[in-house]
């Protein structure tokens, strides 16, 4: 062959694949204008295939069925459709629908009813929806959504052998109106059996037992599944579990709870570096030994370094009923701190068991009884505080996520008292408070509040010791102050710590950019002595925020607005709730 003629059979076959690869253009045209309609029918036909006109035209009639079986689909049983073939200003074979939708069907007829146990179960309820009421617009989507919904229930609810003993949907196109009726026969209800555990865990069948939130023979219900498994991982020593709760046959209506566990490594330890404006640069360290022997008692060790403060504290733990909300802990722990950038300083030890408990209603409650040791140089008054101190506290957190909520508060509230005499050098009731609250406004827009407030009564405050003083101002406190200035003075201008302590913050921020945000705030506050009209500081300022992995960082930048107020930069991290 000449080199001329391969060159014309190369255009020949050029031609040919560029003419095999042209696919016709699909324009959906509804009048008067339906989204819905268009986006249906667009999404059922696809794409058109067609190298040109004439294929166009063939593939009209089969298109029409389709754009047809869309517009019923959505209830329009009356629709007329007219095809178009052409092309575009390209070129490009393209294929115009022109659809007049008519009037809708409409349901004129709904019975949709449980019959069996089911129909007496309070959270077994008939699927409501506006779209499924006599007079609204028929939509297949809509029946075949309220069948599977049902369906969902009674799997969730332990009915395996539920049915539909009549599913009827009867359209009379002529009419415009459609009858529906639904009957779903439950069946029996399953029960929860024995849960029975396998695997590698070394731990006293007892423990595992108490880890179960149901009885053998509680009705079925999913929900107890994922609890069961959501139990059994965040109780710390496991870090796999499969649950398997299949009805087996000829088994009755009893199902058989298998779990499957894999130990996690008894031993774990973390370090971490950090640095607020508060502290400056600091360290962490801590270690954990999750599990000691089969009852699952667990100790650990904490630490923290910084310039004005170090301590370090240690706890066995013992797990009670349930064991993974109550529990009986030995604590104690050393603490050194210089105060408030002087000569003051504390040297703190303590000791003492603590009884965790969560309440029915959510609470978190800890009873505790701490001996306290302090030694302390604050001011003028120098000293060795002992304190044997029975307390209570009170908290409850609602968040909708660990690290960065939209939406939640928390509330804190802790009181502990000592008797003079009773291993304690004077009589004291000290509490505290704690609320904040955090709302997300249309997504963009974010409102958090704070408010702190704390007291200490006693007939001998002299000798009170730093630890149980109050001090305000720095990162967590009133921004615009350095921490922990703002407190009363003795008569050498030292920082000695109030009675009282009142510190609040209103924060507003926008999120201009994926993970970050702008924030504006006012914070008011102070440490002081006497109830009587206290004076309180306030600051003001601006802040940027970004959304870490491991919580938001903040940094802000305040300024005091008092006769010694300037522009101070605070940074910190960790959870807003």
């Amino acid at each position: 062959m000449s080199f001329q003629g391969k060159i014309g059979t190369a255009l020949i076959l050029l031609a040919v694949a560029t003419s095999a690869l042209a696919q016709g253009q699909l324009d959906v045209r509804i009048e008067p204008a339906n989204s819905a309609l268009k986006a249906n029918v667009e999404g059922y036909v696809g794409t058109v295939e067609a190298e040109d006109v004439q294929a166009l035209y063939r593939l009209s009639r089969s298109v029409m069925r389709q754009a047809r079986r869309a517009a019923e689909a959505l209830g329009y049983y009356q629709a007329r459709i007219r095809p178009e073939a052409g092309t575009d200003k390209n070129g490009q074979p393209r294929l115009v629908l022109h659809i007049t939708p008519g009037e809708p069907v409409r349901l004129r007829n709904v019975n949709v009813r449980i019959e069996g146990p089911a129909s007496q179960l309070k959270g077994f309820r008939v699927p409501t929806s506006k779209h499924l009421k006599p007079g609204a617009q028929l939509n297949h989507g809509h029946y075949e959504d309220t069948k599977r919904l049902i369906q969902n229930l009674a799997l969730r609810y332990g009915f395996f052998h539920g049915r539909f003993i009549r599913q009827r949907l009867e359209i009379d196109p002529a009419a415009g109106s459609a009858d529906i009726e639904l009957v779903y026969d439950s069946g029996p209800r399953y029960r929860l059996g024995e849960v029975r555990f396998a695997g590698d865990a070394p731990f006293d069948e007892e423990l595992l037992q108490r880890m179960v939130p149901f009885e053998p023979g509680t009705p079925y219900d999913s929900e107890l599944i994922a609890d069961l498994y959501q139990s059994l991982l965040s109780s710390g020593y496991f870090e796999g579990v499969r649950v398997d709760a299949v009805p087996l046959e000829g088994g009755g209506e009893n199902i058989p709870v298998e779990v499957h566990l894999t130990t996690r490594k008894p031993r774990t330890f973390g370090i971490g570096l950090g640095f607020s404006t508060d502290v400056g640069p600091r360290g962490r360290f801590n270690w954990t030994r999750h599990w000691v022997n089969p009852q699952g008692h667990s100790y650990g060790l904490e630490s923290e370094l910084s310039a004005p403060r170090q301590n370090v504290g240690l706890w066995y733990d013992v797990p009670l009923d349930p064991p993974l909300t109550d529990k009986l802990r030995f604590a104690g722990g050393y603490q050194y701190e210089e105060i408030a950038d002087t000569d003051s300083l504390s040297r703190l030890i303590k000791l003492g068991p603590e009884w965790h408990h969560r309440l029915d209603s959510g609470w978190q409650q800890v009873l505790s009884l701490t001996w306290r040791r302090e030694e302390y140089r604050l001011g003028d008054d120098s000293g060795i505080s002992n304190l044997l101190m029975p307390g209570i506290s009170y908290s409850y957190l609602q968040s909708d996520h660990n690290l960065d909520p939209q939406n939640g508060y928390r509330i804190q509230f802790d009181v502990a008292v000592a008797k003079e005499g009773l291993v304690s050098d004077a009589d004291l009731v000290h509490a505290n408070l704690l609320l904040k609250g955090l709302t997300t406004l249309w997504e963009r827009h974010r409102l958090l509040g704070r408010l702190q407030l704390g007291g200490t009564e006693t007939t001998d405050y002299a000798s009170i010791p730093p630890s149980l003083r109050y001090y305000a101002g720095g990162d967590q406190s009133v921004r615009g102050y350095d921490y922990q200035s703002l407190s009363p003075q003795d008569s050498r201008g030292d920082r000695v710590g109030g009675r009282y302590l009142v510190a609040g913050s209103v924060e507003y921020q926008y999120t201009f950019a994926e993970k970050w945000r702008l924030a504006s705030f006012v914070d008011q506050g102070n440490a002081f002595d006497s109830l009587d009209f206290p004076t309180l500081k306030t600051g003001v300022g601006l802040g940027l925020r970004w959304i870490s992995p491991v919580g938001p960082l903040r940094l802000d930048l305040a300024h005091a607005l008092d006769g010694d107020g300037g522009f101070r930069l605070h940074f910190s991290m960790g959870p807003e709730l």
